[in-house]
């Protein structure tokens, strides 16, 4: 569980970072499921787009894929959201203590 001083830091690291990954009209599959996990154990903190074309509600989608990648929402700002999983064999984001 993040405290809100990390959120607020993994929120300032997310505003650089880009929208490489969406979810379009098929939605969640296990493809997107594979390619995210990926993307987490490299990166810890992604930044994924909703496309138009998706027709659940964000939230949702978000509770959703956290829970399918056991990641962390940070924030969900209209239809982008933006997740963290610590990696635990090297971890990048390094917390203020």
């Amino acid at each position: 569980m993040l405290t809100t001083e990390q959120k607020k830091y993994l929120r300032t690291l997310a505003l650089n970072l880009p929208n490489k990954y969406q979810v379009g009209k098929n939605e969640i599959t296990d493809t997107l499921i594979c390619m995210l996990d990926k993307a987490l154990i490299a990166k810890e903190l992604i930044k994924i787009d909703l496309m138009k074309g998706v027709s659940s509600p964000v939230n949702e989608i978000a509770l959703d894929l956290s829970s399918k990648l056991n990641a962390e929402i940070v924030q969900i700002v209209g239809k982008t959201v933006i997740l963290f999983r610590r990696n635990k064999l090297r971890p990048i984001i390094q917390f203020k203590k």
